[in-house]
């Protein structure tokens, strides 16, 4: 495992960690002073600073914009070319998306210069279509792909193309670290060397591909 990789993972561990202290705190399940070893030493927090101390941890992580890490993202983008619906073929496990299948992604204009972000998918378990709705914006030059996208009002996410078809018919997206990853196409199907080409891009690049769900489409 990379060293980046190990400190975004640390950095996860450790807000979980805290967040779960925290809720047991607050609960009344610990002592209202909870001891917490730091490197070397052990510092008093109270059960607010501790949920203060986690959300902030788990927001550091969450709402980075940047690319992980010796990650490259696709120079000369066009972004009137990416609007429109892609279909969901692959992607890393989240909870945002978790149990959806028939995932999609529209993207059109936004009166701001930014992009809309419409994404719908069939809950399996609840037997019905979910739609969210954010909006996405470039962190630098448009002619770069990297973007932020929000759902959630001023919490923002990193959205990086990191492979791109010449013609605009298929992708590769990643997030701000190596737990996000997303293999997008024009068409419910792709063909298996195409999946096999943009697999390897994304094993090169440090992704675990082995723990690729891959979206069931009609």
């Amino acid at each position: 495992m990379k060293q980046s990789t190990r400190n975004v993972v640390g950095k996860q561990t450790r807000a979980k960690n805290l967040l779960w202290l925290a809720k047991r705190a607050v609960s009344g399940q610990n002592q209202p002073q909870q001891m917490l070893l730091t490197q070397d030493k052990e510092i008093a927090m109270s059960p607010w600073k501790m949920l203060t101390a986690a959300v902030g941890s788990l927001l550091s992580v969450a709402c980075s914009t940047t690319p992980p890490d010796n990650v490259r993202v696709v120079e000369n983008f066009q972004s009137e070319r990416y609007l429109g619906q892609w279909y969901e073929i692959a992607r890393l496990d989240h909870r945002f998306e978790r149990g959806l299948e028939q995932v999609t992604a529209t993207y059109s204009p936004r009166e701001d210069g930014g992009l809309k972000v419409v994404n719908r998918g069939f809950n399996t378990q609840k037997q019905r279509w979910q739609e969210s709705t954010g909006k996405a914006y470039f962190t630098g030059d448009p002619q770069r792909a990297s973007l932020k996208v929000s759902f959630f009002g001023p919490f923002y996410g990193g959205y990086n193309v990191i492979a791109l078809d010449e013609n605009y018919r298929y992708a590769l997206v990643c997030g701000p670290n190596r737990s996000y990853l997303w293999i997008l196409s024009r068409t419910p199907q792709l063909d298996a060397a195409v999946k096999e080409e943009l697999v390897q891009k994304a094993r090169e690049n440090g992704f675990a591909v082995n723990a690729l769900i891959w979206v069931k489409q009609r």
